[in-house]
């Protein structure tokens, strides 16, 4: 395995280490003017970069094929493809913002996995986006209010340049999360708070149950269900379907309906699911992950049959709640379990896999960290 130094011939300057996020509840409303509820995770995406004095790009991965060496004029929409336009668009986002960036050799030697619903791609964004400003002094990455530039750069990065017409989720909760928090989200204006979220202080543990069915946000599924929400927000005459509600979503035509009403209600089990936090009866939100599921497994349509099996296992074997987590079409599922229960639930999932002829499920337990930062 080729080393910094092999590759580049010198040193880095530093790593930086960018958390996937876990989204607790809020799916699919980012790009709707809705309320999320995600949180940065332990799995992290490692990068060592070294300041450049012109231009260029060199990007490498220990675990990807492929990568970058060119100039920063070359990147733009499209440019380049693959994992490594997560990183070039960062720093071209920067650039285009007015921020004096110039070029970077950059090594991803660790990453979250790929396709897992746990977002990779804005774990790399964002510790690349760390990186750059730390070596280009640009002092965003030291307040809360500097790091809300970083998420828009990285967000415009997987917008512009990749082509995923994702929100700014993912990136937030990497940036901005904190430990034993979840972070509330406010889509419509990019307000955010902290929200008290420690289950082992509850005696119970969150499982990520990743599926290995692997996904891709900038394919048509994801894009058509982001078109849906936009046309039914301007059949209703309305901004956007935060101004909406249940009644008013019977004027839509039955194939906008349930995209819609999945939205609608999504935004409102956000509103429950904090207030229970904020109360201290975390152990009541089952009953709402349950039903964020089935409006995504159904209204939406954007689970799979390997998901489904995970959370209606999960909750046979004694999980309080459970639900896909992230984009959808495959990726990761969450289940809420008392912590004396977490090896049954998990067992049970397994055999459940092992049963439908699915690859063996990896599940783990997550708590909330910290944000992206130096670790080197």
């Amino acid at each position: 395995m080729s080393t910094f130094a092999e590759l580049f011939g010198r040193e880095p300057d530093g790593r930086w280490a960018g958390p996937g996020r876990v989204n607790l509840i809020g799916e699919h409303v980012d790009y709707a003017d809705g309320l999320c509820l995600p949180f940065a995770i332990a799995q992290r995406t490692i990068v060592e970069v070294a300041k450049r004095d012109d231009d260029r790009l060199r990007l490498r991965s220990l675990s990807e094929e492929g990568g970058f060496d060119g100039e920063l004029t070359d990147v733009g929409p499209g440019r380049p493809d693959g994992w490594s336009g997560y990183v070039a668009g960062v720093l071209w986002a920067l650039r285009q913002a007015g921020h004096a960036v110039g070029g970077i050799d950059l090594l991803v030697t660790d990453s979250v996995p790929l396709g897992s619903g746990l977002s990779s791609s804005a774990a790399l964004e964002c510790g690349a986006a760390l990186a750059v400003d730390d070596l280009f002094g640009l002092g965003l990455g030291s307040s809360a209010d500097g790091r809300k530039v970083l998420v828009d750069a990285c967000r415009r990065a997987e917008n512009d340049v990749v082509g995923a017409q994702t929100g700014g989720m993912d990136q937030a909760a990497s940036l901005l999360g904190t430990a034993g928090h979840a972070l509330l989200l406010d889509t419509h204006d990019e307000s955010t708070r902290q929200v008290p979220f420690a289950p082992a202080e509850y005696g119970l543990t969150l499982l990520v149950i990743d599926t290995k069915v692997r996904h891709s946000h900038a394919d048509n599924e994801y894009g058509a269900r982001r078109a849906s929400v936009e046309k039914a927000a301007d059949a209703l005459g309305r901004p956007s379907l935060r101004e909406a509600t249940l009644e008013d979503l019977a004027a839509l035509d039955a194939d906008l309906l349930p995209r819609a009403r999945h939205i609608v209600t999504e935004i409102d089990r956000v509103r429950r699911t904090v207030a229970l936090l904020d109360a201290g009866r975390l152990a009541e939100i089952g009953p709402l992950l349950d039903a964020s599921h089935a409006s995504l497994a159904g209204d939406y349509e954007v689970s799979c049959t390997e998901l489904d099996l995970a959370c209606s296992t999960a909750r046979a074997a004694g999980a309080l709640g459970a639900r896909m987590t992230g984009g959808g079409f495959g990726g990761s599922a969450i289940a809420l379990v008392p912590a004396d229960g977490a090896d049954t639930v998990s067992g049970a999932v397994r055999a459940a896999f092992a049963s439908a002829g699915y690859r063996e499920p990896d599940i783990r337990a997550t708590e909330p960290s910290a944000g992206a930062e130096r670790v080197g």
